[in-house]
């Protein structure tokens, strides 16, 4: 970690956008961010570790964080954070130690949240307790999304699935630059980086054309019937 600095006046305005704060006024949000200081990781720093005692939450400015968890010399990706994302906050309301590990995957900068102080707000602007209750409940319907997806679909659909979301489309054709490199999709995706390459090969018979980190879509019709 490289040392910790007061938010920005940027920061603080994208955090107001994030869902951790957004619907809370103006006073309770600031109360909130009060609490925060801005930190920033180098790529494959550890944030903290899963079971250590908890002492801040963090809600995602830029780069990518994934969250896992590891027994027996394995690891299993929870989840690829990305920027307006928050985690750690329901230990606010219940809870002493992180239930999983987090580590930066790129330069990442947060907003890193002091979870005593926060508690000591809910007294007074109890309105910031639904804001965490309200994160947590979009995480867990998130969850469920994901867990779906992974039961339903092949690799194939869960790779289209991810491009039609995020592509940008004239007409028929469409396309995006991924914003992280291949294998962190894999990870966001729940898949093998080689399982993440068949599928991209499957889909070349739907259109799709992958150069680096450029995707090409030829005809998001047919894409969607993958």
């Amino acid at each position: 970690m490289i040392g910790a600095l007061k938010l920005s006046s940027a920061q603080q305005a994208m955090l107001s956008l994030a869902l951790i704060a957004s619907s809370l006024d103006r006073h309770e949000r600031d109360a909130l961010l009060s609490c925060a200081v801005a930190v920033r990781y180098e790529p494959q720093d550890v944030l903290f570790y899963e079971h250590e005692k908890a002492r801040y939450f963090y809600c995602l400015l830029s780069g990518y964080v994934r969250l896992f968890r590891g027994s027996d010399g394995r690891e299993a990706d929870v989840s690829i954070c990305e920027p307006g994302e928050s985690f750690g906050e329901g230990l606010v309301l219940a809870g002493d130690g992180y239930n999983y590990s987090a580590q930066a995957m790129e330069h990442a900068v947060l907003a890193r949240f002091d979870i005593a102080r926060v508690k000591g707000l809910l007294h007074e602007k109890p309105r910031i307790a639904g804001a965490i209750a309200r994160s947590l409940s979009q995480h867990l319907l998130s969850t469920m999304d994901c867990l779906a997806r992974d039961r339903m679909q092949t690799s194939p659909q869960r790779v289209a699935h991810y491009l039609l979301t995020h592509c940008t489309s004239e007409g028929t054709r469409a396309s995006l630059r991924l914003p992280f490199q291949k294998s962190l999709l894999a990870r966001k995706l729940g898949l093998a980086p080689e399982a993440l390459s068949r599928a991209f090969s499957a889909l070349r018979t739907s259109g799709v054309t992958v150069s680096g980190r450029a995707i090409a879509i030829e005809d998001v019709n047919l894409l969607r019937q993958v």
